[in-house]
C-alpha cells in the first residue's frame, strides 16, 4: 500500500517544472492528482505524458488569481472526486526588475498569482477539509523571501506566503488541517533559465557561479522540492504545522 492511496491532491501550476515534479511524486505514492494551470497547452502535454506512463490525472484550466474560476474549479473537483485532502499552492510567475523600473503591472501580476492565488485556493478548499476534519496545505515560497535584488515584487509575495502559512496553521489546526511552506533555493527550472537569459548569461555559467555559494556544492532539482512536499503531506506529519523549510542546500540567513 502506498502512503497516499485514496487521497486527492490538487497542485496549482502542476504541469511544468517544480509543480510537475510534485504531481509525479504524489502520483507515484498513490494519490489522485488534479492539476490546475492557466496554460492549456502545457496541461495537455502533461496529461498526455502521464497517461503514456500509466497515470490518470484530472486537469483544469484556471487562473488562480480569479476567485470565480477557483471556486468553480474546486467545486468541480469535489463533485468528481468527493473530497480534497492535499493542496499544493505552487503556481507562480516572475516579473523581475529593479524597483525604479518596476511597473504597476509587474507588481500586481506577481502579487495576484502568488498571494491572491494561494488565498483563493486555500479559502476554496478549506470548507471540505474542515468538514472531513483532515487536510494538508503546502505553499511554495522561496529563499527570495529573505530579499533578492531585482525582485521586490517576488520577494514580497514569497515572504507574504510564509505569514499566510503560519496564520492558516493557527486557524485551521483544530480541524485536523496542517499548513506548511517550502522555500526553494536555486532549482534548475525553466524559470531560472529565463532569469539567466534576462541577465544575458549562459545558463551553465550562471548555474556554476551560484553553486559556488551553495554549501552542498550542487544545484537543486524539482524532485528535491517534491520530496519535501511528500514529507509535509504525509499523515505521519500531523504534528508539524506552520513551518517553513528552506530547501536550499545549506543554511539561510
Amino acid at each position: 500500500m502506498k502512503r497516499f492511496d485514496g487521497k486527492v491532491a490538487v497542485v496549482t501550476g502542476g504541469s511544468r517544472g517544480i509543480g510537475f515534479a510534485i504531481t509525479e511524486a504524489l502520483l507515484d505514492e498513490g494519490a489522485h492528482v488534479a492539476i490546475l494551470d492557466i496554460n492549456e497547452e502545457s496541461l495537455n502535454q502533461a496529461d498526455d505524458f502521464l497517461k503514456e506512463n500509466g497515470f490518470s490525472v484530472s486537469t483544469y484550466t484556471a487562473d488562480v488569481s480569479s476567485s470565480e474560476e477557483v471556486d468553480e474549479t474546486v467545486k468541480a473537483i469535489i463533485e468528481k472526486q468527493g473530497k480534497i485532502d492535499i493542496l499544493v499552492n505552487n503556481a507562480g510567475v516572475t516579473r523581475d526588475n529593479l524597483l525604479f523600473k518596476m511597473t504597476d503591472s509587474d507588481w500586481d501580476m506577481v502579487m495576484d498569482v502568488h498571494l491572491k492565488g494561494s488565498f483563493n485556493m486555500s479559502r476554496a478548499v478549506q470548507s471540505v477539509m474542515v468538514e472531513n476534519k483532515y487536510g494538508r496545505i503546502i505553499n511554495i515560497s522561496s529563499t527570495s523571501a529573505l530579499g533578492n535584488r531585482g525582485q521586490a515584487n517576488y520577494s514580497t509575495a514569497k515572504a507574504g506566503l510564509q505569514g499566510f502559512t503560519k496564520t492558516l496553521a493557527i486557524e485551521l489546526g483544530k480541524f485536523g488541517i496542517t499548513a506548511n511552506s517550502i522555500a526553494p533555493g536555486f532549482i534548475e527550472t525553466d524559470m531560472t533559465k529565463a532569469t539567466a537569459e534576462r541577465l544575458g548569461v549562459p545558463f551553465e555559467e550562471y548555474k556554476e557561479e551560484l553553486i559556488k555559494e551553495i554549501p552542498v556544492q550542487k544545484s537543486g532539482k524539482p524532485a528535491d522540492i517534491a520530496n519535501a512536499v511528500l514529507f509535509f503531506a504525509d499523515e505521519k506529519s500531523s504534528f508539524i504545522s506552520g513551518q517553513v523549510i528552506y530547501a536550499a542546500g545549506g543554511p539561510t540567513i
